[in-house]
């Protein structure tokens, strides 16, 4: 079975099921409503890029599904797509996208998809959400389609990085040096306690989202200026934080598994994440781990698993881990409930990644004067495009969010950003296909 069959298999039992799928991205935003937050962590988010992530649910489907966009593809991109095999599912649309929006709330705002939606329920239709909020359980109520997973209220209580924290320790796992802050009057002496061996600490919010909610306290200094803003707030104020040692040249690691309907635990895929100021910038696959470290994730995915459906959780799982320096294997820096970056590269790995063959997803940003065509895209990478013919490429997968923040600044330039996925032979050449592709995006980008 491919990974959409396994997939059905697990959470519907029926591998022949049809999955709406739903992109909302940074759901976490949803989890966090209401949560303590750490002083300055209240960065802005570039809503009207990142809720054009969803076009990557297209890469998801298999004939028969369908995706649920904010807004029509590229015709150009579709057709790419098509060519390689890769568009295989049948894409429905909102009728008002609000760049402000996630696709699950452009969905609930627009009585045509609503009504198309509801058409499909003939009990073996589910909706396949990124990660499951109140929005997605109001769209199954809106539309009689039923959730391919567990409630709200279950994915945000096991998606907490304090939650993380205490399984692992409750599990036996190893675990980063660390411990849990309740309270702002626990800070303290766990920032003291962290710093105490001369590196750098960490500070997390429990639900912060994607990277922003944490800081990288590097010494009693950074602590100091910390503690006093937070400090306004009373000792016993709600603090909800996670502290701990910054391991330094350490390898980031992601991982997924899938906990079915009945209980079964199965392992996925690991990649090599590459972070940037902690904020996920791609993955690096396949990744070359010690045997010993394959075995501890392994084991780390059956206990996990285990202890995620005592708590009422089915649907995938993403868990971030770390090879230290020294060959340690932390294997659960933090769990995420939900699909993450590296389950919309699933399906395209199995058609296009082979045994023998090496990949980076990377993230590409650009600064475009105007927006552009994906037939002016295709043209600028010319032989470097992917083409699904064996040689090396890079096959984007999204197109949508490059264009996405150009409404907001008529005239102007602004913030665009491309997915794709680097496939060679070696790291080596898709390291220099990377660089390549690069090169020509911005000359693209910056020709007038």
């Amino acid at each position: 079975m491919n990974f959409a069959q396994r997939l059905k298999t697990d959470l519907t039992g029926d591998l022949r099921a049809r999955f709406v799928y739903l992109s909302n991205f940074e759901v976490e935003r949803s989890w966090a409503v209401g949560e303590p937050k750490l002083p300055g962590a209240g960065i802005a988010f570039a809503n009207a890029t990142v809720n054009r992530m969803e076009e990557m649910g297209v890469l998801l489907a298999e004939a028969g599904d369908i995706v649920a966009l904010k807004a029509p593809m590229d015709p150009d991109y579709a057709a790419y797509l098509t060519r390689l095999g890769a568009n295989a599912g049948r894409t429905m649309t909102a009728g008002n996208n609000d760049p402000d929006r996630t696709v699950t709330e452009d969905a609930l705002a627009s009585p045509r998809l609503l009504a198309e939606l509801a058409a499909l329920d003939d009990g073996r239709t589910y909706l396949m959400p990124l990660g499951i909020s109140p929005a997605e359980e109001r769209l199954a109520k809106e539309t009689g389609l039923p959730l391919a997973g567990t409630t709200a209220q279950t994915c945000k209580a096991v998606n907490g990085k304090i939650f993380s924290r205490r399984l692992v320790d409750r599990l036996g796992l190893t675990a980063v040096p660390g411990q849990v802050c309740e309270t702002v009057g626990e800070l303290a002496g766990a920032l003291s306690a962290q710093l105490a061996g001369g590196g750098r600490a960490v500070v997390k919010e429990s639900l912060g989202v994607s990277g922003r909610g944490m800081v990288v306290i590097d010494g009693e200094r950074a602590a100091g200026r910390l503690l006093r803003l937070i400090q306004r707030r009373g000792d016993d104020a709600r603090a909800d934080l996670v502290v701990e040692t910054w391991i330094e040249r350490a390898q980031d690691l992601n991982y997924q598994f899938v906990v079915a309907r009945d209980g079964t635990v199965r392992f996925e895929t690991v990649k090599a994440a590459v972070l940037r100021d902690g904020v996920h910038q791609g993955h690096i696959f396949p990744v070359d781990l010690p045997p010993a470290a394959f075995d501890g994730l392994f084991d780390a995915t059956q206990a996990l698993g285990r202890a995620l459906f005592a708590e009422g959780y089915y649907g995938m799982v993403g868990v971030d881990a770390m090879l230290g320096p020294d060959g340690v294997l932390y294997p659960c820096l933090e769990i995420n409930a939900r699909f993450n970056m590296s389950t919309y590269q699933n399906r395209i790995s199995e058609r296009f990644i082979p045994a023998g063959k090496h990949a980076i997803a990377a993230t590409f940003r650009l600064r475009p004067h105007r927006p552009h065509t994906f037939g002016e895209l295709a043209g600028a990478l010319g032989e470097l495009l992917f083409d699904g013919s064996g040689r090396p490429g890079v096959l984007l997968n999204n197109f949508a969010t490059l264009n996405a923040a150009a409404a907001a600044q008529p005239g102007n330039d602004f913030h665009g950003r491309l997915y794709g996925i680097c496939i060679a032979e070696d790291p080596g050449a898709v390291a220099r296909l990377r660089q390549q592709v690069d090169s020509r995006l911005a000359d693209l980008v910056e020709a007038r």
